[in-house]
């Protein structure tokens, strides 16, 4: 283990070297021009270097020794001053986390590394080391603020001395997920790089390249046109000496990266390959509760405050469902969770909840009638329920505006009442066969035979002797209006496929521009007070989100989402069924307790080819009234 320890540590620093040896390169460069100068006035002054020649000389050389001299003084000036980025955390103190700052050093110790100066938490499935020793990562002295709104302060007030040894962050899905001895292996080989990063040649050579990279953050920000003239000379330099070092920056993190894993494998080498299979599982449970059920619920104004809970409850449903994740999942509980090692973990949690609402959907920095927490058992009611009635009466709203009616006749009123039957006939192709199904007048019994909305319809008399009549025919179509034109010549024709209908493409630009409609109504979402919500002197929340979790939604897919939307709000209020929440899948349709897994291919029969069939034949196995009005918000 020595040796190879000692081979990646002695890699890592003859790559610091060569990058260092650029740094002084780069100096000498600059400082040429003025030693020029300084002999050539040196000879004058001595009579050496005599003559009409060699004054002009001194002079050239003296002017570009000036010039270059003061380039190189704002190009170091921009390189010191810039701020290196830093990833957005919730930092954690030691008096809300002791047993685990007890752990990091206790492993520390055994790996004989210098441990870390501090520990937070990001959103992420990984852990890492990083560098915030640089002057503007101190937070402002006497200040007590967190890096997220909404929660109590995690960490005191520090001084704006900082450690030189880097911070642990972890991801806090591990901490949820992982017992305290799979965790204690995944970060033996992060803690293990305190090590070769302590050395100074790697430690210099790690701030120029930050400081670097930081000035082309700096020369590529929008500013003024005499600011962006000046700085355009100090951002080619900096990219020129970037390139010349890349190479190099990256053998020495891989020659670190290399000598901490071999350093760790003394430390729960056997349970380490077991963590890591949880890692990966980890992993796949956070992208798909971040995806599935955290982002309706950021859509909707809402932020689930128990996302690192969630992601238990997800793997433990996927546990649930699948015999492989099973395995060894029983013997795992009996374990001691990491997130035990957390004093008050339901505040940790709410912090990073709120942090993973801001970097993967632009959420505020702080709590609002618009931007609310949510707790998992209020999610279907506040999230789902709420979601599937906006949805429907967005889909209603853009029907009436294009003039879409379930009859011919103009007549008023002058919007149909909110029913899934009106959306249905209006997406149906007649080319694609009958208009209702045989089977309904026999299930829904004599009292469903009268249409309410028919001007003149009279109950069935229940003695009189049936008649067998033969379907109605399908009406035909009326006109389409002129928004019609207009929508679905500026939307994709391949979007829908190539058997969508001219109503189904036009309904999806509708619904696209509505949407986008109600974004730019959206007021921007404002900055952090100052000693409230993320700390700016950390991380720029100015782009956010930072890390948008989907492209947008095309046409297809929010005509899709909108009509699926029609029919849960249709099943609830006319069959009884329920919102749900599915760990894995996200909101749900529970009819009789039991969760709705085909209702998708059916729906997308209905857009992408005009064919209700299915969907019919589904609403009346369930009983649901696609004549009923529905409730909308």
């Amino acid at each position: 283990m020595g040796v190879g320890v000692e081979a990646g540590a002695q890699a890592a620093r003859s790559r610091a070297l060569a990058v260092l040896r650029i740094r002084s390169r780069a100096l000498a460069v600059a400082l040429l021009p003025a030693a020029v100068a300084v002999i050539l006035l040196a000879g004058g002054s001595t009579g050496h270097l005599m003559g009409r020649g060699w004054d002009l000389a001194r002079w050239i050389m003296g002017v570009a020794a000036i010039v270059v001299l003061l380039a190189a003084g704002a190009i170091a000036l921009v390189v010191a001053r810039a701020r290196p980025a830093v990833s957005p955390t919730v930092a954690i103190a030691e008096e809300s986390a002791p047993d685990l700052y007890r752990m990091v050093r206790d492993l520390a110790d055994r790996l004989d590394v210098p441990a870390p100066s501090a520990i937070a938490l990001t959103p992420d499935c990984d852990s890492w080391l990083e560098d915030r020793t640089h002057p503007s990562h101190g937070p402002p002295p006497q200040e007590n603020g967190d890096e997220i709104t909404g929660v109590r302060s995690l960490t005191p007030g520090r001084s704006r001395r900082t450690a030189a040894a880097p911070v642990l962050v972890i991801g806090s899905p591990f901490l949820w997920w992982m017992r305290v001895g799979e965790l204690r292996a995944v970060l033996a080989p992060v803690v293990a790089g305190t090590g070769p990063s302590a050395h100074p040649d790697i430690a210099a050579a790690r701030r120029f390249v930050r400081g670097l990279d930081a000035a082309v953050a700096v020369t590529s920000a929008p500013r003024g046109p005499v600011f962006r003239s000046v700085l355009a000379g100090v951002g080619w330099v900096a990219r020129l000496l970037l390139r010349s070092c890349r190479g190099h920056a990256a053998e020495m993190e891989r020659g670190v990266a290399a000598a901490a894993a071999e350093r760790a494998q003394a430390v729960d080498y056997g349970l380490r390959i077991v963590a890591q299979e949880q890692v990966g599982l980890a992993y796949a449970g956070w992208d798909r509760l971040l995806t599935r059920v955290a982002l309706p619920a950021w859509r909707m104004g809402r932020w689930p405050s128990r996302l690192d809970a969630g992601v238990v409850a997800a793997l433990t449903e996927l546990s649930r469902r699948d015999r492989l994740a099973a395995e060894g999942f029983a013997s795992r509980l009996g374990e001691r969770p990491a997130c035990d090692l957390l004093e008050e973990p339901g505040t940790i949690d709410e912090a990073t909840s709120l942090l993973a609402a801001r970097l993967f959907h632009g959420g505020p920095a702080e709590t609002g009638p618009d931007w609310a927490p949510v707790a998992w058992q209020e999610y279907p009611e506040e999230v789902v329920d709420r979601k599937w009635r906006t949805d429907a009466a967005r889909l209603h709203r853009v029907l009436d505006t294009l003039g879409v009616r379930r009859a011919p006749d103009p007549a008023p009123p002058h919007h149909d009442p909110p029913t899934l039957a009106r959306v249905v006939d209006h997406l149906t192709d007649p080319t694609t066969g009958g208009r209702t199904d045989d089977r309904t007048d026999d299930r829904y019994g004599e009292a469903d035979a009268v249409d309410p909305y028919a001007p003149d319809a009279t109950p069935t008399d229940p003695s009189a002797p049936a008649q067998l009549e033969a379907p109605a025919p399908h009406p035909e179509a009326p006109p389409e209006p002129e928004p019609y034109k207009a929508m679905a010549a500026d939307d994709d024709d391949e979007e829908l496929g190539e058997s969508g209908s001219p109503h189904s493409a036009a309904l999806a630009a509708g619904l696209t521009a509505e949407l986008a409609r109600e974004e730019a109504a959206t007021p921007p979402i404002s900055a952090a007070p100052s000693g409230q919500g993320p700390d700016t002197g950390l991380w720029d929340d100015t782009a956010l989100p930072l890390f948008p979790l989907q492209p947008p939604r095309t046409g297809r897919e929010l005509l899709a989402d909108h009509v699926t939307a029609m029919v849960c709000c249709a099943a609830m209020d006319t069959a009884g069924a329920l919102p749900g929440l599915d760990w894995l899948d996200g909101p749900t349709l529970l009819v009789n307790g039991e969760r709705v897994a085909d209702l998708a291919p059916r729906v997308l029969s209905l857009v992408e080819d005009g064919d209700p069939a299915p969907l019919r034949a589904w609403l009346i196995d369930l009983g649901i009234r696609p004549e009923k009005p529905v409730r909308l918000v």
